[in-house]
């Protein structure tokens, strides 16, 4: 939580570096007095006809008044944002609120020389967040109609745009309220921006090493050796001021001695001269550079500030920056072939796509598909992730044909939204496997500038299944499932057959199946493989089609002991071949060869088919047991994220703005019982009315408004659940009763101190589960849900999710906890009413979502019986928001 800018207070959090619709960068941020010049030049610059449809107008300069009037502004009130390029202005959007507060005039002007580039759409976005934050929902606009570019902008902006004809201007007015259609058309368009600068990354049209060197052994030899055995053939420079002659070509003292113009820089200079080579290649138009340089890691806070300037200036100036420390990266297409990576040679081609951070995990990948025989299609290590970061890879892989899987292992991730929406998409495509450590998020890795969370444990595990992303701990299991997914068709369900020339082991392999969740159709042991090659690989490939054939057999696991007369690759060609044939995945495993020349970990076949193998029988279940969840999590219906009905977002944060008037700083508001009840009445949440009390007289008046039965209890968080330490009284009936067991209750809770008492209706009986909600400043909004009671508090069996949720999530989130049976039927109670309990969990998690000035909502207990439910207590507390990692707006984050 942070405090929000006052009137004339620079809004620092607006600045933002942006990717345009060509790929290159720019920063954003708001106008300032001293850009007065610049706003000049830019006005200078511009044609008549531009002016004129800007101000309606000609006029060859701007006044010094009107100057003042652009440059000066309050933040609030009047707002202008520039999108500058090495200081340059290429744009300028504003906004001036009207009479009616909560609208205002827009307008924008975009330089000639860079129309076309989504200038005007990122000011639009950027401008409505801004405006939004200051209490302002609608824009209005004058645009002349010959303005056909203006017109578009607003038009695709995925807006409801109302518009009319009026005395030779088109009148525009639309809500700035972020709607599904809006965030589709921004996604969309960051989705092909960022996609872009990172494909001109991984395939550029000319590499220069900058450091390059003729000693054997050090980077800059290796990485300049790579990139021209690797078949690159674009042209390659070589920059070291003290050599003539590199890798049997000229050598160039500087890189602004390079005749042609540099597409992608690999820097591989000393620590201290990395900031001044970043410069001359933002000076000479260099569109990225990959930094295999490290140290900044170990330079503690001047580390990580020269890492955040050099990103600042490479983005001002249009590049994209990869590590610093990076491996480097691949890209396997017979157009590209670039290897300007420290791996020694070329990978074979495939359908594999990798991503790392740190160099060592990147060695560490790059060693495990080698060994496996996996193809890749390309390969990035982003070192300290300063810049081009995963979601930046998957952006690309999306529309890369030539990837088909793609594997991730993250070491910190810096905007876990963004990953979510990305992935959930992507995956819809394509199988993401991610691998990450226990940490992750708690703790930083060096050299990395992300924020932490301060979520509950597996909150992000969580928001990784809910996008469809296979989770795994280590690389070993990455490549245990990437090898079965790059290659295979998906398991059409759960059904399994095993192939064993072994009774017992296919019965160990049968048991670990089922203990993952596949359903055994049959174990088949009847083929010979000790006959022969002539007579056992026919028998094999029969008996394995007529399996393949049944309609109950959705994949298959072929666990063998060594054979006389069979090689393993022999079996796998037979394997490979019958599974193409049939569309379903079939895997192998070859267990018990000593002879260690024999390969059996990794992609087996011919002639174009493979299939994969593994030397455990466990881990070819487990990754097959995976793939099967992911094929049923892409059957699934992913519904759709509906606002839930009753829900008023508009006046709950009305409601917000005046409770948090008072607040301070990270100061935490606890609302009271009736501020609680009436935000929530916003989103159609209900709580069973409650009433404290001082005296015997006050209790009595309160049940006699509220109603008989009622309950009675105490006010401590600890005790006030607790029927068996005295703190509850159920179902009081009168007066008389009432004033009996108040008496008898603060005798009982002597003990524990003096506390509060308070009146409740009664509730229906039912089971008590606990919802809760947090604002993390990682993962932004998280919601929790569990049983009440030992499962949540001595056994943390709660279910955790981030929003927006969709039905279907909502759906798997009530039935995640493992104690959720209870809620479905069990030993012979009823089931309860689980539509209700869904019905809250959306509401609630849409709140959590529209408002992240909402610290905490705690709802415990709920009561949940055959039919609705009761919210007993609610625990809100507000305070002023920070910036979420993914807003409505496109921006990089570092």
């Amino acid at each position: 939580m942070v405090d929000q800018p006052g009137d004339g207070v620079y809004p620092e959090h607006w600045e933002a570096d942006v990717v345009l619709r060509d790929g290159g960068t720019a920063h954003l941020r708001p106008i300032l007095p001293s850009d007065a010049e610049a706003v000049q030049a830019f006005h200078a610059g511009q044609s008549q006809n531009s002016i004129y449809m800007r101000f309606f107008a000609f006029k060859a300069r701007l006044s010094s008044k009107e100057l003042k009037r652009f440059t000066e502004v309050d933040y609030k009130d009047r707002v202008a944002l520039v999108i500058t390029f090495r200081g340059e202005i290429l744009g300028i959007g504003r906004y001036d609120r009207l009479d009616d507060p909560t609208e205002a005039e827009v307008a924008f002007n975009i330089a000639d020389a860079h129309q076309g580039r989504g200038i005007g759409s990122i000011l639009l976005e950027h401008l409505a967040t801004a405006a939004h934050e200051n209490g302002i929902r609608r824009f209005s606009a004058e645009v002349l109609p010959e303005n056909r570019k203006m017109l578009m902008v607003f038009a695709d902006a995925g807006y409801d745009v109302k518009r009319h004809f009026d005395d030779g201007v088109v009148s525009l007015e639309f809500n700035i309220d972020p709607t599904e259609k809006s965030r589709a058309v921004m996604e969309s368009r960051e989705h092909r921006a960022e996609a872009r600068s990172v494909r001109d990354l991984l395939a550029p049209s000319s590499v220069a090493v900058i450091g390059a060197s003729r000693k054997w052994g050090t980077v800059g030899y290796q990485l300049l050796e790579h990139i021209i055995e690797g078949g690159f053939p674009g042209p390659v420079y070589a920059i070291n001021p003290e050599a003539f002659e590199l890798a049997g070509m000229i050598s160039f003292a500087r890189l602004q001695d390079v005749p042609e113009h540099v597409g992608l820089a690999i820097i591989a200079v000393p620590y201290e001269e990395v900031a001044t080579v970043v410069d001359q290649c933002a000076a000479a138009g260099v569109k990225g550079v990959v930094i295999a340089t490290a140290g900044f890691e170990d330079d503690g806070a001047r580390g990580l500030s020269r890492q955040r300037d050099l990103v600042r200036k490479a983005r001002a100036s249009g590049m994209r920056v990869i590590g610093p420390a990076s491996l480097g990266i691949v890209n396997t297409h017979p157009d590209v072939m670039l290897n300007a990576s420290m791996a020694p040679t070329m990978p074979v081609r495939g359908g594999l796509g990798l991503f790392s951070q740190s160099a060592a995990i990147g060695v560490s990948l790059y060693a495990a598909s080698s060994r496996r025989r996996l193809g890749l299609s390309t390969l990035l290590s982003a070192g300290n992730r300063a810049d081009v970061s995963g979601n930046d890879m998957m952006q690309f892989w999306e529309d890369d044909a030539d990837t088909t899987a793609v594997g991730l292992y993250l070491e910190s991730i810096g905007n876990p939204r963004k990953f979510s929406r990305i992935a959930r998409r992507l995956a819809r495509t394509k199988p993401v496997v991610v691998a990450k450590s226990e940490t992750m998020g708690l703790r930083l890795p060096p050299g990395h500038a992300v924020r932490t969370t301060q979520a509950p444990a597996g909150a992000l595990d969580a928001m990784m299944r809910q996008s469809g992303v296979i989770r795994v701990e280590t690389i070993e299991q990455l490549m245990d499932i990437a090898q079965v997914v790059a290659g295979q068709p998906l398991p059409a369900g759960p059904g399994l057959a095993i192939f064993s020339n072994s009774l017992a082991l296919g019965k160990v392999v049968a048991d670990s199946a089922a203990a993952h969740g596949l359903e055994v159709d049959g174990i088949v042991t009847g083929v010979d493989l000790d006959a022969g090659m002539s007579l056992a690989l026919p028998a094999l490939r029969r008996s394995l089609q007529e399996t393949l054939a049944s309609d109950k057999v959705h994949s298959v696991v072929a666990a063998l002991l060594p054979a006389r007369g069979l090689t393993v690759e022999h079996i796998a060609e037979v394997l490979a071949e019958c599974s193409a044939a049939a569309g379903k995945p079939v895997v192998a495993a070859f267990t018990g060869i000593l002879d260690p020349s024999v390969y059996v970990e990794g992609m087996l076949g011919a002639d174009g088919r493979a299939v994969p193998c593994f030397s455990n029988p466990g881990a070819a279940v487990a990754a097959l047991a995976a793939t099967v969840r992911y094929a049923e999590w892409m059957a699934r219906d992913p519904g759709h994220f509906v606002e839930p009905e009753g829900c008023n977002p508009e006046n709950a944060r009305i409601l917000l703005e005046q409770l948090l008037h008072d607040v301070q700083g990270e100061q935490l508001k606890t609302l009271d019982p009736q501020s609680a009840s009436a935000l929530l009445a916003h989103y159609g949440i209900p709580v069973l009315p409650s009433a404290r009390f001082e005296t015997e007289d006050e209790a009595v008046e309160a049940a006699g408004r509220l109603g008989y039965p009622v309950v009675l209890k105490t006010t401590d968080p600890a005790l006030r659940h607790r029927l068996d330490l005295g703190g509850v009284r159920l179902d009081i009936e009168d007066a008389e009763s009432l004033r009996r067991n108040i008496a008898q209750m603060r005798r009982s809770l002597a003990p524990y101190g003096s506390r509060a008492l308070e009146v409740q209706s009664m509730a229906p009986v039912g089971q008590a589960c606990t919802f809760r909600a947090i604002e993390d400043p990682l993962l932004g909004p998280v919601v929790s849900f569990g049983l009440a009671g030992d499962a949540v508090n001595l056994l943390d069996d709660w279910a955790h999710r981030v929003p927006p949720l969709s039905a279907a999530d909502v759906k798997e989130f009530i039935r995640a906890p493992r104690a959720a049976r209870k809620l479905l039927g069990y030993q012979g109670l009823p089931a309860v009413d689980v539509d209700a309990l869904e019905d809250l969990a959306g509401r609630l998690a849409w709140m959590k979502d529209n408002h992240p000035e909402i610290a905490l909502v705690e709802f415990n207990p709920v009561l949940c019986g055959p039919h609705g439910v009761s919210i007993l207590a609610a625990d809100i507390r507000i305070g002023n928001a920070a910036q979420r990692t993914d807003s409505a707006r496109r921006a990089m984050l570092g």
